[in-house]
């Protein structure tokens, strides 16, 4: 578990976790739809995160749908005490696997209950609204009808805290008005930047930043300059664009995601490895070219 600590932590809500955490969507099968490849092998990666000192797990229930957390379920409940499970809600899956917004008061509802059942849990530690205005990046309109409706939910004592995924600084501020806004879950890498400056306000507020597809998604990660860093280090071009988001801001907290247990480990050695200003600036240019 050492190794992990050498990142760092951050709060999350009233919890603390260790900034190198586990994005569970790639347990679920080719195209985060049906089961996965090999089912012993996803519970072995779980266990393993687990046993490295991974204490910040993301999940949602439309991963699959339903397969990611009965997975969680099966490998690890009951939970560990303190491991921080966050879930989203605000989209379903199709027969034809296709994405679909779900964001009506009852269908956030269902979802949270959802996430219950298929988590064995009586209350989720958070929740992230997934907003679908734009399904593949943020895109302004008022989210107080679904925000309200987690609130009412959250006051039930159903959701300890809540967050935002695809949002913008507007979105979260009117989140606020709300009801605390403890992470917000934005694409965000190397190469993919446009949130820079949403990074640090967030940070002055001790808001968690949660990027997805830190390595780049379903495209992964090109580029000469990240891989002549990498050789020059001796490591992985991935490991080297997950630590540049560990230097980035204090407040990133990672969720690389992997079915497998070898890129498991390649994912949180990222955790040990420190670069220099000369490099992050080098990196820097990825991003800024």
């Amino acid at each position: 578990m050492s190794h992990l600590k050498q990142a760092g932590t951050f709060p999350l809500g009233d919890r603390t976790v260790n900034r190198m955490g586990y994005g569970a969507m790639q347990l679920a099968g080719p195209g985060v739809f049906g089961p996965p490849k090999d089912h012993a092998t996803a519970l072995a990666v779980l266990r393993a995160a687990l046993e490295a000192g991974v204490n910040h797990i993301d999940t949602s229930d439309f991963y699959g749908p339903h397969v990611t957390n009965r997975i969680i379920r099966e490998a690890l409940h009951p939970y560990a005490d303190d491991l921080v499970i966050v879930t989203k809600v605000g989209a379903l899956r199709g027969d034809d696997a296709s994405w679909s917004p779900a964001q009506s008061p009852a269908q956030l509802e269902q979802a949270v209950h959802d996430n219950l059942r298929n988590l064995g849990l009586d209350v989720l530690d958070a929740v992230n609204l997934r907003i679908m205005g734009d399904v593949h990046a943020p895109s302004e309109g008022s989210i107080e009808p679904q925000f309200s409706a987690l609130a009412t939910l959250q006051q039930k004592g159903l959701i300890r805290h809540l967050g935002l995924s695809n949002a913008t600084a507007t979105q979260v501020a009117e989140a606020q008005r709300i009801a605390p806004v403890v992470c917000v879950q934005n694409q965000f890498n190397l190469a993919h930047r446009e949130d820079d400056a949403f990074v640090d306000a967030l940070a002055t507020q001790g808001i968690a930043y949660v990027p997805f597809f830190p390595l780049g998604g379903f495209s992964p990660l090109q580029s000469q300059t990240l891989s002549d860093v990498a050789a020059r280090l001796g490591v992985t071009p991935m490991q080297v664009a997950l630590a540049w988001l560990l230097a980035r801001a204090p407040n990133i907290l990672l969720i690389p995601g992997t079915s497998s247990l070898g890129h498991l480990r390649e994912n949180l050695a990222a955790a040990e490895l420190q670069l220099g200003e000369d490099v992050m600036t080098e990196l820097d240019s990825i991003g800024r070219g």
